[in-house]
């Protein structure tokens, strides 16, 4: 077994996969959509973070290092990207509960910035992966935030994501490809 100077884990004691180690979601995400880029089957791109810089240290004349910045205001979500001419928008969740997904892991300027997507015919979707499941989920924003107003939890439990919401297969090319969901969605929209 390799030491690793960081002590960094090389498997879980109690028998989780490892398959994606040190593959985050974040990693999946953008490997993937990368992918649709290249094979031309959408235009997906992670939001940046508004920062504002306050202030610099010069180290030396070619190392600059950022030692304050704020958020200028509160991003929206993570990607948001076209396909098949649609506008679609989402959020991605890493959890590590193994039974539920707290409210409190997304804001409330994200529901409402997910809300004006649906409310204008965009795609509006997160997605959730349980970590110590190995499982990640495609959501339909509109299913889950009905569940979020008639519930009275401050939580959705992992049995409502297996019931209610696709289950995102993980490969290797593209390591998460949630596209198909997204497909699947424009096909019920705009079939009805």
């Amino acid at each position: 077994m390799i030491q690793y100077p960081t002590k960094k884990k090389t498997s879980d004691q109690k028998g989780i996969s490892t398959r994606n180690r040190g593959m985050s979601l974040e990693d999946d995400l953008n490997l993937t959509n990368e992918y649709y880029r290249i094979h031309e089957l959408a235009n997906v791109h992670k939001k940046p973070t508004p920062v504002q810089v306050v202030s610099v240290s010069y180290p030396s004349r070619n190392q600059a290092k950022i030692v304050e910045a704020y958020y200028k205001t509160p991003s929206t979500t993570d990607y948001n990207g076209v396909t098949q001419g649609v506008y679609f928008d989402f959020e991605a969740k890493e959890v590590t509960d193994q039974q539920r997904f707290s409210l409190q892991r997304i804001h409330q300027h994200q529901i409402d910035h997910l809300r004006d997507i649906v409310k204008h015919m965009g795609c509006a979707f997160l997605i959730i992966r349980f970590v110590k499941h190995d499982v990640t989920f495609f959501v339909p924003f509109d299913k889950f935030d009905q569940e979020m107003k008639s519930t009275q939890r401050r939580s959705i439990p992992l049995s409502w994501f297996q019931s209610e919401c696709a289950i995102i297969q993980h490969g290797f090319t593209p390591p998460l490809h949630y596209l198909p969901h997204v497909h699947q969605w424009i096909k019920e929209k705009y079939e009805k």
